[in-house]
């Protein structure tokens, strides 16, 4: 699947490998090879099996949940073409269900249409679209219109997103599979595959499922932190997609994708460079996206914990206003 993001002439420069000399084609993937990337793939793996094993100590626990937020956040550059030149290398080497929830090549696929830019926000077309069409809102009954506004607080997204978005993936998956869709039923079916080695480490060192179960759950609890406002709805696409303009232990947990807009402009920049190439054009950035701005997600904490940023309803299909 393609990805059409939307190009910016001023980002252009470093979103992609600089002309070199040709060279043998050995030493050119080589050298293509991110090797920070390859690095914390096994860090983060070497400490996943330590923490997994160590899991008496209450402290473990906390380690293996930061470790699968991690783990996700590595998916997500294997999904943009990195570290390697071989893309069937990169998804091996975050093969294992570590995360437990979503098939790998589930989130590939509905990532990569995510990243239609156009489309961003869009209720049908993106699939991490956050909002619903107004005239299904209108449908909805007051329950569960409660349970979605609390939803769209950030206490709420980390604690309840999780069991809402898994409810309603599951469910959209279960129908596609019984369309026998067969994208689908493979990537299912290779997700299962994926379960067996980290279900024989678990039980291997008699880790219980209820509390590796709860760990992957915090895990995608955190994570909708970086996802919460990533995008708002705004007329102007390249003003879709926010900066948070933090350098804390979230910002390298989400390896440095709270500075959205720059990854949206440029997705085939690694994680590590995404930072040096933010000062460099940060200006433009900020123009681009206008303004879309926070800090840190400190700030993000305090504004927006308790309170709603966004309505359910897309206000650009029901004529509202958006928020700011």
């Amino acid at each position: 699947m393609s990805v059409s993001p939307v190009p910016d002439p001023a980002l252009r420069p470093l979103s992609g490998p600089a002309a070199l000399p040709a060279r043998p084609a050995l030493l050119s993937w080589i050298s293509a090879v991110e090797a920070p990337t390859i690095a914390l793939i096994l860090v983060c793996s070497a400490l996943w099996m330590a923490a997994t094993a160590l899991h008496t100590h209450w402290l473990a626990w906390p380690v293996v949940a930061l470790l699968l937020v991690l783990h996700s956040s590595l998916t997500h550059e294997v999904v943009h073409g990195h570290p390697t030149p071989n893309q069937g290398l990169n998804a091996a080497l975050v093969f294992p269900a570590v995360g437990l929830f979503v098939p790998y090549e589930r989130f590939r696929d509905m990532h990569l249409a995510h990243h239609q830019d156009a489309q961003l926000t869009d209720p049908y077309d993106d699939p991490e679209s956050n909002y619903l069409d107004p005239a299904v809102w209108e449908t909805l009954s007051w329950p569960m219109k409660a349970l979605l506004r609390a939803n769209n607080t950030l206490a709420g997204r980390i604690l309840l997103g999780p069991a809402i978005g898994l409810t309603l993936f599951f469910a959209s998956e279960i129908k596609a599979m019984l369309r026998d869709e067969r994208m689908v039923q493979r990537a299912w079916a290779l997700h299962l595959l994926g379960l067996v080695p980290v279900c024989a480490w678990l039980w291997w060192w008699g880790v219980p499922l209820l509390g590796y179960l709860a760990a992957a759950y915090f895990a995608m609890g955190v994570l909708k932190i970086r996802t919460f406002l990533e995008h708002r709805a705004h007329e102007a696409v390249r003003a879709r997609s926010v900066v948070i303009e933090d350098r804390g232990p979230l910002a390298f947990l989400f390896l440095n994708n709270n500075l959205h807009a720059v990854h949206h402009c440029a997705p085939a920049v690694a994680w590590y460079r995404l930072p040096a190439l933010y000062r460099e054009r940060r200006e433009r950035v900020l123009e681009m996206n206008g303004g879309y701005r926070y800090r840190s997600y400190g700030e993000v904490f305090l504004r927006y914990f308790w309170r709603r940023k966004d309505p359910v309803a897309h206000p650009l299909m029901s004529g509202q206003e958006p928020e700011r």
